[in-house]
């Protein structure tokens, strides 16, 4: 029966991941530019964040659940401004020629805390977890602490299935690409990036403005 909620839960974070979005954008960006392992730590940020959701809802942490909601526009508001940055910077400047050898530790706590922060700016997630432990089986007598743990274990499994693929099936590629293929990259994901900072700005200047 465990291993039942277990395989549930590699499933649920796969469908929690995969849905594109800035997170998986900077993912991709720094899977070509900085090299597969720069690729994973992101994406294992992201599944860590993932997993915390998954805590929050299976173990009903109604308190740190009320203080994200109770925040979520400023968390926006802070997500906005960061992809902003990384956006505007990446338009103004020239991708590299060569990719490092080996990303720096500091680098690599970077790249997991940014993304990790990223998807925590969304906690409305959470109600996606509830609805969807709900739909699994995890509720009522079923909901005991062993199958809870058991479910969100499997969801950061899943999550991090999910970008590890990611980062690794395009780091494969990485090699491949031009300079001006890289150019094109580095302005795509740069404008992305941006937008979605600034839709998120203007999200919380318009609700502030009431």
């Amino acid at each position: 029966m465990l291993l039942v909620f277990f395989l549930k839960g590699v499933a649920i974070g796969l469908i929690i991941a995969v849905p594109v979005g800035p997170v998986g954008v900077m993912c991709v960006r720094r899977t070509i530019f900085q090299g597969r392992l720069a690729g994973f730590v992101s994406g294992l940020g992201a599944a860590t964040a993932d997993a915390v959701f998954g805590i929050i809802a299976g173990f009903g942490l109604t308190v740190v659940a009320d203080w994200l909601f109770g925040y979520e526009s400023w968390l926006r508001a802070a997500g906005g401004c960061y992809l902003v940055y990384v956006g505007g910077s990446a338009l103004a400047s020239e991708p590299p020629a060569k990719r490092p050898s080996q990303p720096d530790p500091e680098t690599l706590f970077r790249d997991y805390a940014s993304t990790f922060g990223l998807t925590l700016i969304n906690p409305v997630t959470i109600v996606a977890f509830l609805g969807i432990f709900a739909a699994v089986g995890l509720s009522g007598e079923e909901a005991t602490l062993g199958r809870a743990a058991i479910l969100v274990l499997g969801v950061w499994i899943g999550s991090l299935l999910w970008w590890s693929g990611l980062s690794f099936g395009i780091g494969l590629f990485g090699g491949s690409f031009g300079r001006r293929h890289l150019a094109w990259i580095n302005r795509g994901s740069g404008g992305i990036l941006l937008a979605t900072g600034a839709v998120l700005l203007a999200t919380f200047v318009a609700g502030h403005m009431h």
